[in-house]
């Protein structure tokens, strides 16, 4: 096995996934209400494994019946990865990040995202009395305030729905992973394990240690570090990428 390959898979599956989102969002909260945490990290990661099998696979399938759209796919990808990197630096050295805070009773205010939020309101019909629903599984108080455990199989739609409805994840996992990924060849593989690998720790990483990162997640500085290190791996990728073996 490759490990320079796998790292490379690792790398750019970690810049893209740990992205302040929705997805991220409910995953962090799950954490820190220690409410099916299992559940939530597994279909997160088993999720983008899925995409980015298909995004590999099919990338490569396409590769190989016109092998001419390798370098197509090489230098359009390249270019992906370096204006992600530019973003990425421009945000570290900019600060625009203003972090996400996650409070101990699990509310969260995602105040740097891009994405819609996990919590927009959605008007009930007139007339019928009830307050503004939102978005997701109902956000119950703090255990041992006598309001009920969510659901699972509740939690468990609301994730899928974060999920796969996001044409972000898509975008990153089939499209991006899987353009680069296919250009491996025939170590491809070993680079598609490397990003799950990534989809893995990452949500498992902030679903149980939710409370430690909930809190250095909230400070602007830890965003522009991070901003950092995603903008210089980011370009070392697409260096890689165009520089012969």
């Amino acid at each position: 096995m490759d490990l320079t390959v796998l790292a490379a898979g690792l790398g750019l599956g970690l810049s893209l996934i740990v992205a302040i989102g929705a997805q991220n969002v409910f995953v962090l909260r799950q954490g820190i209400r220690r409410q099916h945490v299992f559940v939530v990290a597994t279909i997160c990661a088993v999720s983008d494994a899925v995409l980015i099998a298909a995004g590999v696979g099919g990338m490569g399938a396409a590769l190989q019946a016109a092998p001419w759209l390798v370098g197509v796919a090489r230098w359009a990808g390249a270019a992906f990865l370096v204006g992600y990197a530019v973003l990425a630096a421009r945000r570290a050295w900019r600060g625009t990040e203003t972090g996400l805070v996650v409070d101990e009773d699990g509310a969260s205010a995602d105040r740097g995202a891009t994405e819609a939020r996990l919590e927009t309101p959605v008007p009930m019909p007139a007339g019928r009395g009830v307050p503004e629903a939102r978005v997701g599984t109902p956000v119950p108080m703090p255990a041992g305030r006598g309001v009920p455990r969510p659901a699972l199989l509740g939690v468990v739609f609301t994730c899928l729905a974060l999920t796969w409805l996001n044409p972000h994840v898509y975008l990153d996992t089939v499209i991006l992973l899987g353009s680069v990924g296919a250009t491996y060849g025939d170590q491809r593989w070993i680079f598609a394990t490397g990003a799950m690998l990534a989809s893995v720790a990452w949500f498992f990483s902030l679903a149980y240690g939710a409370r430690l990162l909930g809190r250095v997640l909230a400070s602007p500085r830890a965003w522009r570090i991070l901003d950092g290190v995603i903008a210089v791996v980011m370009l070392a990728i697409a260096v890689s990428l165009v520089l012969p073996a």
